[in-house]
């Protein structure tokens, strides 16, 4: 496969640079996965496309404000870090809210001149850290120290949220509510699960109200998810791996709905991902994925689909054309755009129903 067949020409007007007033009021384009049949709606109309049975699967990964800015402390350059992920085995909650000793997360930097093993650098807040090695491509082992109760709490004056690349503007104090779902509870993305994002808490009381179950895992959003498939060829890429943490309630929820002939119902490539990653069923797990899902995935898991609208030749439009049908999926985006559907993190979303 080529990187080309999964491109797609987007208007930039149709990029949503601001959330809607409403969560819910984004707009939801629903595709049957047996023969790409779509209809028009709103996201609010979601407990009438699910059954009683359904179990919902939900990302509570929640943002941190990621990007830092500062100054080398020997020449006072600036100097901007994006903490990617600790460096350690922990997951980034536990990084994040552990004890004053120097943390060390790997960090993506940038600065006017090179940035070196050795370079002191300081942040608002009392935040100070040391380079501590160059892993290449932008990518640096950054040791933090502060002398806030947790680096959790230095990062968050410091900090500033980490809005995609694709948002033309500064991050505004809305965006610190919107860029999180409802539900953000655990720590450690630099960006949101975003089909997450239109679900409001009386839209989650009423799918419950039917029937419609919920569990909840944890997958640490990377920066990765950003990043464009430079190779012409799909299978030369590296996919950035990913934490995830899947409880034994969440397992457990997952294999009776499958036993009893629900559905599960992903919401967002982040729990598609994660849930894939399991080939002999879901158990219990705290691991890493770096799975690549691409047309010719055989789906264990997933039943139906809940996304955004990503972006051209990424691998998050190859996942969904994996779930869908590459050319259905093409088709599903066009009839997007004619439609004046609104793209990307804080756009409209698309239900992919399955064959069950």
């Amino acid at each position: 496969m080529h990187t080309s067949d999964f491109d797609f020409a987007l208007p930039p007007e149709l990029i949503a640079q601001e959330p809607l007033a409403r969560r819910d009021a984004s707009r939801l384009l629903h595709v049957r996965r047996s023969d790409g049949a779509s209809t028009h709606r709103t996201f609010a109309d979601l407990p009438g496309l699910l059954r009683e049975g359904d179990l919902l699967v939900l990302n509570d990964s929640k943002v941190i404000p990621a990007r830092l800015l500062g100054q080398k402390r020997d020449t006072g350059g600036r100097v901007e870090l994006l903490l990617v992920r600790p460096a350690t085995a922990i997951g980034a909650e536990a990084a994040l809210t552990g004890s004053t000793d120097a943390t060390r997360w790997i960090c993506l930097g940038q600065a006017s001149k090179p940035i070196r093993p050795g370079a002191r650098l300081t942040f608002t807040g009392g935040l100070e850290a040391e380079i501590v090695e160059a892993r290449g491509g932008g990518e640096f082992v950054v040791a933090f120290t502060s002398s806030a109760a947790t680096l959790q709490a230095a990062i968050a004056v410091a900090g500033r949220l980490p809005l995609p690349p694709y948002i033309h503007r500064a991050p505004s104090a809305a965006d610190a509510d919107r860029y999180q779902t409802v539900y953000a509870k655990t720590l450690g993305s630099v960006a949101a699960p975003t089909a997450g994002l239109h679900f409001t808490p009386q839209l989650l009381a009423s799918l419950e109200a039917r029937g419609i179950r919920r569990a909840t895992i944890t997958l640490e959003v990377g920066p990765g998810t950003f990043m464009p498939v430079r190779d012409g060829e799909v299978a030369q890429h590296v996919m950035h791996a990913e934490r995830y943490l899947v409880s034994e309630d969440a397992a457990e929820a997952i294999r009776s709905t499958k036993r009893a002939g629900g559905r599960v119902v992903a919401v967002g490539t982040t729990v598609t991902r994660t849930l894939e990653s399991f080939t002999d069923g879901v158990v219990a797990r705290n691991g890493e994925t770096a799975i690549f899902i691409t047309p010719g995935f055989e789906f264990r898991v997933v039943d139906a689909l809940l996304t955004n609208f990503h972006l051209p030749k990424s691998t998050l439009v190859m996942l969904v054309s994996a779930f869908l049908g590459r050319e259905r999926t093409l088709s599903a985006y066009a009839e997007a755009i004619r439609e004046r559907y609104r793209f990307f993190s804080y756009g409209d979303a698309m239900f992919i129903e399955g064959d069950r």
